[in-house]
């Protein structure tokens, strides 16, 4: 074990620090498990709660204070890790239900919702949590802080509560046994222009959600 690594183990276990790191890692091994697509049948109520957790995490960061690196400039990490495979994985196994749309920020009025992927949105924070993770490893405890507060702030926590909105929706429908309007003509690929998110009567098959949220069918 390098000093680096002993030194990040071995501190207090009820330090800040070392609580964001285990649930930032916790959160990175639990949507890998989900992504291998054993249990299709609890991936949603699984991803649910690991987004839950995981805002935890960044509600906490979003509270503290500003947080300061030791150093001035950030130590190169090398090349990111590839999340293409993860968010292949995902777009297979959540295919269904993958597409919602979002407002980005509801505080810029008559914004239209754009369409989102919670397959991209996984990849996406697991992304920024890697980066600072890489970090907290080699014992850069304060810019593996600063990173997870910034990348917070900048990205992985609106797009981890986006996710978590989608997620949340989608368990809500099912267990309310409300219809899910049918999102056909929601496309990723292409901007879509005001109004061309009209709600279409309907509901998804039965068979299509029952595999992915692990719930009871929709009637």
């Amino acid at each position: 074990m390098s000093d680096a690594t002993l030194h990040a183990t071995t501190q207090d276990p009820d330090s800040f620090a070392v609580q964001i790191a285990d649930q930032v890692e916790s959160f990175i091994v639990a949507v890998t498990e989900v992504a291998k697509g054993d249990e299709p049948d609890s991936a949603v109520p699984f991803l649910l709660l690991e987004f839950s957790q995981l805002l935890l995490a960044g509600g906490r960061l979003g509270a503290h204070e500003d947080i300061v690196p030791d150093e001035p400039y950030e130590p190169d990490l090398g090349p990111e890790a590839d999340v293409d495979e993860l968010r292949e994985r995902f777009a297979r196994l959540l295919e269904p239900i993958d597409v919602y749309s979002e407002v980005f920020d509801p505080y810029e009025p008559r914004k239209a919702p754009v369409p989102c992927r919670i397959s991209d949105d996984i990849a996406d924070v697991v992304t920024d949590l890697r980066h600072g993770l890489a970090h907290y490893r080699a014992g850069r405890i304060s810019e593996a802080l600063w990173w997870w507060q910034f990348s917070y702030f900048s990205n992985w926590g609106s797009t981890a509560s986006a996710a978590l909105r989608a997620l949340q929706s989608l368990v809500a429908h099912v267990r309310l046994d409300q219809p899910l309007p049918e999102l056909d003509g929601l496309d990723t690929d292409e901007d879509l222009a005001e109004g061309a998110l009209e709600e279409e009567a309907g509901r998804v098959m039965a068979e299509e959600l029952a595999g992915p949220l692990g719930l009871h069918d929709l009637k």
